[in-house]
């Protein structure tokens, strides 16, 4: 199967696609969509659903696992600001007719590296490890957004995915 892996964000949304078959996985593609901090924020989120779009249209993943929103006490607008990227990308899925899993940060971190707390920098070092890369996923966005995928294929194998 091939999944598609997010990591919403209004300035930079990670994307990683991963072919699963038990097993063995391995990365199709990953890379960032960015959006213009200059402009409206209309324009921005126009430009995240552009580029998911073709992501997706290029790709033709079998499911999108997206990493759930979470706030912090301290940063309130940060939750709302991700809630519009993340809404978007949901609303292309939703287009697009495929399933989609939600994960939590924690639970995220926590499959990878047995630490939900783990920082960006170990969960980059592990994702170069596990999926056998010769260089570190950046920005880290790029190796969450693989995360979220390579969550999900664990899950899967597992029977704990469950679609939203």
């Amino acid at each position: 199967m091939r999944i598609l892996g997010i990591d919403p964000g209004l300035g930079v949304t990670g994307y990683g696609i991963l072919d699963a078959d038990g097993d063995d996985v391995s990365v199709v593609e990953a890379g960032v969509v960015r959006s213009d901090s200059r402009q409206p924020l209309a324009s921005r989120l126009l430009e995240i659903a552009r580029e998911i779009g073709e992501v997706m249209a290029q790709f033709h993943p079998g499911a999108v696992a997206i990493e759930d929103l979470y706030s912090h006490y301290g940063h309130p607008k940060t939750a709302i600001i991700m809630g519009h990227a993340r809404g978007i990308v949901l609303l292309k899925v939703a287009e697009a007719g495929l399933p989609v899993f939600p994960y939590a940060s924690t639970r995220i971190k926590k499959s990878l590296t047995g630490n939900g707390r783990a920082s960006k920098k170990q969960m980059q070092l592990m994702i170069a490890s596990t999926l056998g890369l010769t260089a570190i996923p950046e920005p880290p966005d790029v190796a969450d957004a693989l995360a979220v995928a390579l969550c999900h294929c664990r899950a899967r194998e597992h029977n704990h995915a469950v679609s939203v």
